[in-house]
């Protein structure tokens, strides 16, 4: 009896002792996973598709010099928790302050650093895919498409390319392809597009969406103050309901292509292209750049005006007439400097 009442002590306190240990093992491991890993600069590393925790480990303690970490207690934590299996692949920074804990639940949660590139309003899809060309953490797989393949690369065969990608910021990680970006463009001029269209102004001369997006494409080249795009909108719009023809500079200019050297001339203007709305009626066919929402909103809400017609004033704004005469008289003052 006095044997099995020893030996019960002693397991008890065997049992003890472990459940001890653990105990400190585990407060230890805490510690360690929500203290700040010591380190005084910025580090940035990729992560491999593939890669696992100890070459990721080696990686950051023998490439980048990053030894602070604890590769064992690392280790168990990531077990523990159960990143160990879950490190996404990408490119990471680890910021001064960083503690494990977060630096494993960043990994696991695919937290990546994100790049951005902007699609100005008023640039052509040629300019912006030329931007995503430049860009270094952007790769170019789209860069040989024409319009039509890249409309069907992102899914939209059939589809005119021109002005239906949303000029925005973009924020993605290294390695998104081109045609990614593109893909985000698109989708978000169309959401805009399915937002607008349906609260339109009624009446106006505009049958589709598409033509939407080619009048708002105009006046997006027409003025670069945002207060006037309404009215400028107002304009196109009235003489559209009119029959007159729309003779606007910008799409004479697209339509001229590579041949336009930057002095638009008379000859310029009598040159026939499908864009040239001096010698042609209506809209053009396609979109002349990227519309910004401000332009596209305009178009579809344009100022209830009678002017016909607007001439530059010289500080960016434009000066509106309702009659030709007032027109003339409005260009002999800011174009040809009379009176």
């Amino acid at each position: 009896m006095r044997f099995l009442s020893t030996a019960l002590s002693l397991m008890v306190a065997g049992v003890l002792s472990a459940l001890l240990l653990v105990s400190s093992v585990a407060a230890d491991l805490l510690r360690f996973a929500h203290a700040p890993m010591g380190h005084q600069r910025t580090v940035c590393f990729e992560v491999e598709k593939g890669t696992n925790l100890g070459a990721m480990l080696h990686k950051l303690e023998y490439e980048l010099g990053l030894n602070v970490l604890d590769p064992i207690r690392l280790r168990v934590l990531a077990r523990l928790t159960g990143t160990a299996s879950r490190l996404r692949a990408g490119e990471y920074r680890i910021e001064p302050g960083q503690t494990p804990a977060g630096l494993l639940k960043q990994l696991a949660e695919g937290r990546v650093i994100l790049y951005r590139v902007t699609l100005v309003e008023g640039m052509t899809l040629e300019q912006a895919r030329d931007v995503l060309a430049q860009h270094p953490a952007v790769l170019p797989d789209g860069f040989g498409l024409s319009a039509s393949e890249l409309m069907a690369a992102l899914g939209d065969p059939g589809r005119m390319a021109e002005g239906f990608f949303l000029p925005e910021t973009y924020a993605f990680p290294r390695g998104t392809s081109d045609i990614e970006i593109l893909r985000m463009a698109h989708q978000a001029m169309m959401d805009e597009l399915d937002k607008l269209w349906p609260g339109r102004e009624p009446e106006l001369p505009l049958k589709s969406p598409e033509q939407a997006v080619i009048l708002a494409s105009i006046v997006e080249k027409e003025t670069g103050k945002a207060s006037e795009r309404p009215r400028i909108a107002g304009v196109f719009v009235n003489r559209l309901r009119k029959g007159m023809r729309l003779q606007t500079d910008p799409t004479v200019i697209y339509g001229l292509g590579p041949a336009f050297d930057g002095n638009l001339r008379r000859r310029d203007l009598a040159a026939d292209t499908p864009w040239n709305t001096y010698t042609r009626a209506g809209l053009p066919p396609t979109p002349i750049a990227l519309p910004s929402r401000a332009a596209l909103h305009a178009a579809l809400h344009p100022e209830a005006t009678r002017a016909l017609y607007f001439v530059a004033d010289g500080t960016g704004g434009h000066t509106f007439s309702e009659t030709l005469d007032a027109h003339h008289r409005a260009v002999r003052r800011y174009i040809a400097g009379g009176p």
